[in-house]
């Protein structure tokens, strides 16, 4: 049998640097996930080895050391499988190298599905520990839902949240998020340290920032003209970079303010991809 799995994009509504351990950089963020999804297919074969295959607008270039062969190699080498082996197809509607998390949520919808249709027996710190070696956001796409990151890598989920609606805008590049990351030298103190519903509004969300855009920019100046030009375009609550880029976000109180700004932005900038969203 055959099963079809939604793969939803994240994206960064706030995003602050606190530190650097040994080898990451310790960051806190308020993150919702979106409408716009990847399809997984998925399925039961007979054989010796699992057929993972890619396609769509944003196929190309995905290698074979990718987060969803990762996740088998993982699988496999605990035994957590039973030598059940799977054809996985999976048709890219989220950019690439956008700071919207493709890759790793690919493989964290696949874990859940595994764990849920009980496939898998593993425990939760189990499924942490496997998250942690395919990538270091994975976990966030285990029961996805509006939530706030901790500094200390801890995260509150809340639901039914206020729906945010949004324009998304990705360039004719992505940004690579190590080489974001090895820019960064400023720290700040955790501010999100007493999570609340509230800081998924756009009252709240307005006051805040992230702390990459500064840096992305400073490597790609062509994400401040973005962003200069969806500020002045049909008066949004706030526009904001997503994790470490590509993609800007202009944020709008409805969905016909969202497709004006497209229209508008589209006649300027015909180059970049677009996309419609709201947070789900």
């Amino acid at each position: 049998m055959k099963f079809n799995l939604k793969s939803h994009a994240k994206i960064n509504l706030a995003l602050n640097v606190t530190g650097k351990n040994k080898s990451l950089h310790k960051i806190e963020s308020i993150i919702s996930f979106i409408d716009l999804h990847d399809v997984i297919s998925i399925k039961k074969i007979k054989g010796e080895k699992h057929n993972i295959s890619f396609r769509g607008k944003f196929a190309k270039g995905i290698g074979k050391k990718n987060t969803v062969q990762k996740l088998f190699q993982i699988l496999d080498r605990e035994k957590l499988l039973q030598n059940q082996k799977f054809r996985v197809s999976i048709t890219k509607n989220i950019p690439q190298k956008a700071g919207l998390g493709g890759g790793s949520i690919n493989a964290a919808s696949i874990l859940n599905f595994l764990n849920k249709k009980k496939i898998i027996k593993i425990s939760k710190k189990k499924i942490l520990k496997v998250c942690s070696q395919i990538g270091s956001d994975v976990f966030l796409g285990i029961e996805p839902s509006s939530s706030v990151l901790l500094s200390n890598n801890k995260i509150k989920k809340f639901s039914n949240c206020s729906i945010l609606n949004m324009l998304l805008i990705k360039p004719n590049f992505g940004c690579a998020t190590n080489k974001i990351y090895s820019n960064v030298r400023n720290f700040t103190k955790p501010k999100f340290n007493n999570p609340k519903k509230n800081m998924l509004g756009y009252k709240f969300l307005k006051n805040q920032r992230n702390a990459l855009e500064d840096v992305a920019i400073s490597k790609y100046p062509q994400l401040k003209k973005i962003k200069l030009f969806l500020e002045k375009t049909n008066n949004p609550q706030f526009v904001r970079m997503t994790g470490s880029g590509s993609t800007v976000i202009a944020f709008y109180q409805s969905v016909k303010q969202c497709n004006l700004a497209k229209v508008q932005f589209k006649r300027k900038f015909n180059n970049c991809w677009s996309n419609v969203s709201k947070t789900i």
